[in-house]
């Protein structure tokens, strides 16, 4: 059963739809985006081992992850300066505890210009950076940026596509269908109840990105699938929420308590990168990622310690195994 739900943010919701029914991207973007109630904008710890926090990434690894990211972003530049790039980390989460610093670089010895952080509520509440934040060389850097953006849900009965949005029974938000559908590139057919949660605005988020003027190193690091495996082979949609390290299928409980999040199209964002001028961008699973493109950074990190079960070994078993996060993460990345 869910938790009460936050009162304040009920009535929020409740003013939005206006007695009637909230597009889910609409409810999410509420949920996770209110300037002061939304997941994202409350100054708290979401990820890691501390309590009440509700998830894992690979920031979780330590100091290990951004020593391992700024090797491969200097191997994927192929040669041009690293001191001449921005590091620019979109989405970092809030500094840890009894630090002024956060991001995937903090305290992470570096070859590049210099180092910002735009924070999950400045990039994703906001719309993300404005024109003008992001020009000349730069590597710009997300873990796990898109897969948190809103996402519209629907369901293929009666031979169409229904858009499902969120009413209210009282106080308890529902499951109730659109009266029309938000335009997406849906497949014409499909099985009877195929559930597709579409990422659209992922796709917004990085066209915005790429739009500005910069050029350089782009990579994201987020869970996602084809348009094929979406439209063809995830019938239930791949929505969750995530609450206090548990998955849930419940989106509508705890609304701006819990992390909610799709897996993006990566056929879509690939294909918004190439109408802003990068070059064949390429995906490769975590594991690959780092193997191919840090493997120097990874034979001295090895090769100097010689304790068998390390922190840094440890870091890497997480980063790297496939039965950890190597494979059930992938990596997009393209230059400009």
């Amino acid at each position: 059963m869910p938790s009460a739900n936050p009162p304040d943010l009920i009535a929020v919701l409740q003013a939005a739809a206006a007695g009637g029914v909230l597009t889910f991207a609409r409810f999410m973007e509420i949920c996770l985006y209110h300037p002061s109630l939304g997941y994202y904008r409350r100054d708290r710890i979401r990820i890691g081992h501390a309590q009440g926090a509700d998830f894992f990434t690979a920031a979780s690894s330590g100091p290990v992850f951004g020593e391992i990211v700024a090797a491969a972003c200097v191997s994927l530049l192929a040669g041009r300066d690293p001191g001449e790039f921005e590091f620019v980390e979109i989405g970092a989460e809030p500094a840890p505890p009894g630090s002024k610093t956060r991001g995937v670089l903090a305290g992470v010895a570096h070859p590049f210009r210099s180092l910002r952080t735009i924070g999950a509520a400045e990039a994703l509440g906001d719309r993300p950076p404005g024109p003008g934040r992001l020009e000349g060389p730069c590597i710009v850097f997300s873990n796990e940026l898109f897969d948190a953006q809103p996402f519209h849900r629907f369901v293929f009965r009666g031979g169409a596509w229904r858009e499902m949005g969120v009413g209210f029974d009282g106080d308890l938000p529902v499951e109730r269908e659109l009266p029309s559908a938000t335009p997406a590139p849906l497949p014409p057919a499909a099985a009877e109840g195929y559930r597709l949660d579409a990422p659209l605005d992922s796709v917004r988020l990085l066209e915005s990105i790429a739009s500005l003027p910069w050029t350089g190193l782009f990579v994201a690091i987020d869970y996602g699938k084809s348009w094929e495996e979406l439209s063809r082979d995830a019938p239930g949609g791949t929505a969750r929420a995530y609450y206090r390290h548990a998955q849930s299928n419940d989106l509508l409980a705890r609304p701006g308590e819990q992390d909610l999040t799709c897996h993006v199209c990566w056929d879509w964002l690939a294909d918004s990168l190439a109408r802003h001028g990068f070059g064949p961008a390429q995906l490769e699973f975590q594991e690959a990622f780092f193997l191919h493109h840090a493997s120097g950074w990874l034979e001295t990190a090895i090769t100097s310690d010689s304790a068998p079960f390390s922190p840094v070994k440890r870091s890497l078993m997480q980063l790297l195994h496939p039965s950890h996060l190597g494979q059930k993460f992938q990596v997009l990345h393209a230059l400009r």
